[in-house]
């Protein structure tokens, strides 16, 4: 007698059954930041080494079928993204004529906790040259840079950067952030003109540098 052998219906299948690249696209679709690859694997019931090849194939995959998309790794996990060369079209399709940027001033201020921190505000302040309160905490709304602890000398609250903000600017880690050797001695300059007598600034005070702080930064 002969055994019958019968295909396991859709709905019944394990995690483990399923084939492993469809599944990882189809997690990586619906992620809102990075996927680490131990987090994958303990989301597909795989081995940490066996998700990463299939991670590395599915990235050369795209690469050489010229998608409009492409699988990197990004702040220490897989996300898919833009294909920089189409970004023009997404950027037309999401803002249809809107602009959702930050400001010059948040942006300059980023720049100071990217590559001074932790630092504190009145720091950032002192590099910038203005009080940056309403900025930072435009940043800080946004998930771009967070509390890092405080300063032993003097009590001041430090920030850094997030990973979310290492995802908006495409890079593996603070190791690839551009060279700032450039703009280094015009920044250093500022700084040693304030650093004797660096401003307190109340974070509730209105922020008359940078204009309202409604969000707009």
């Amino acid at each position: 007698m002969s055994e019958e052998t019968t295909e396991v219906p859709a709905g019944l299948r394990t995690v483990a059954d399923l084939d492993l690249k469809p599944a990882l696209e189809a997690v990586l679709m619906v992620v809102d930041e990075p996927a680490t690859e131990e987090h994958l694997s303990k989301i597909l019931e795989r081995p940490k080494r066996q998700i990463g090849k299939a991670l590395r194939e599915l990235a050369d995959e795209y690469a050489i079928q010229g998608r409009g998309f492409e699988l990197r790794v990004i702040a220490g996990g897989w996300r898919f993204y833009t294909r920089p060369e189409y970004a023009a079209a997404v950027e037309r399709f999401v803002l249809d004529g809107q602009q959702a940027r930050l400001t010059q001033a948040a942006l300059e201020t980023l720049a100071v906790v990217a590559y001074r921190q932790p630092v504190s505000r009145s720091r950032v302040s002192a590099v910038r040259g203005v009080n940056c309160d309403g900025v930072m905490r435009t940043l800080l709304q946004r998930g771009l840079v967070e509390e890092a602890g405080a300063e032993p000398e003097t009590g001041a609250i430090l920030y850094r950067t997030t990973n979310y903000f290492l995802e908006r600017m495409g890079l593996r880690g603070l190791d690839e952030l551009p060279e700032l050797a450039p703009f280094l001695p015009e920044a250093e300059a500022i700084e040693a003109e304030t650093q004797e007598a660096v401003p307190s600034f109340d974070p509730d005070a209105p922020d008359a540098d940078d204009g309202p702080t409604s969000g707009h930064d």
